[in-house]
């Protein structure tokens, strides 16, 4: 049993992703740059009414489209396009090394009283299930299913951004075609039809600008945050059947090592974890 003074797991820490900010700010510093230098100004564009339009109809079309669950975890999700809350791989890495030392010193049963202090809960599931003895092919099956299942999952949290995606320009021409039949019902004013044509095509500027500048990019960083966070998932699920398998720490860390290197780097860690192992190991008569 685990001790009851164990500690709480600790959860990793969230790092603003500089890339998401710096390519807003580069890409909102450039378009309004480009449209003051064309002599215009930011209040051509702040139009609230616009906006609302854009947002409120993409908002509404995606409520259509997507079940209630999957719009609720895609909007929890949001922050993962300006946070990078994953756990560093080399970090993963020694984690596993040191519970396949206690696990080669004590057996793996003693790797139950370290349980509560795991902080990912796939992590923590995998090495629950080889405690409790579970078959090694039972195991890696049921651990795989929860690979397929995440995947699925973060499938439809990337398609809501990307029929956001697509509806956003769409809604910006309904909004266009709005303030043009405004426009049509003052056409003895020439003065203000020009003016109000200018306005009613800020609509259309909202609805292509959110697209391609937010939902879109979104959409694949998102996909690329439960890209990563698969391959960490499956790193995890092969550092724990080694252990179970009973393999050396060394070459454990040998075969985890191919998830944090490219495939030119990954055999020259190899060969020296082969050379450093080959050192430690007790000369032969």
């Amino acid at each position: 049993m685990a001790s009851k003074d164990a500690g709480t797991p600790k959860k990793p820490s969230s790092r603003p992703d500089l890339a998401t900010l710096g390519g807003l700010l580069l890409a909102a510093g450039g378009i309004l740059g480009g449209l003051m230098l064309e002599g215009g100004k930011l209040t051509d564009i702040a139009q609230v009414t616009a906006l609302m339009i854009v947002l409120g109809g993409t908002i509404g079309a995606v409520m259509v489209t997507t079940p209630l669950k999957t719009l609720i975890r895609a909007a929890k999700c949001l922050g993962n396009v300006f946070l990078d809350r994953a756990q560093p791989a080399e970090q993963i890495i020694e984690e596993l090394i040191s519970y396949a030392t206690k696990a080669r010193k004590n057996s793996i049963i003693s790797l139950e009283s370290d349980l509560p202090n795991i902080a990912d809960p796939f992590l923590r599931k995998a090495i629950s299930l080889s405690v409790d003895g579970t078959d090694l092919q039972e195991l890696r099956k049921m651990m795989e299913l929860d690979i397929e299942l995440e995947h699925k999952g973060a499938e439809g949290v990337v398609k809501v951004y990307e029929a956001a995606g697509g509806y956003s320009p769409t809604i910006g021409i309904i909004g266009a075609v709005l303030g043009l039949i405004q426009v049509m019902k003052h056409l003895e004013n020439i003065e203000e039809v020009g003016r109000g044509i200018a306005v009613a095509f800020v609509a259309t500027v909202y609805g292509v600008a959110s697209a391609n500048l937010f939902f879109l990019p979104a959409a694949n960083k998102i996909k690329a945050r439960f890209q990563h966070a698969l391959e960490l998932k499956e790193l995890m699920l092969e550092g724990v059947c080694s252990i179970v398998e009973g393999l050396n720490p060394k070459l454990i860390r040998i075969k985890l090592d191919a998830f944090t290197h490219g495939e030119a780097e990954a055999p020259k860690k190899a060969k020296a974890a082969e050379g450093a192992a080959t050192q430690a190991a007790p000369a032969r008569g």
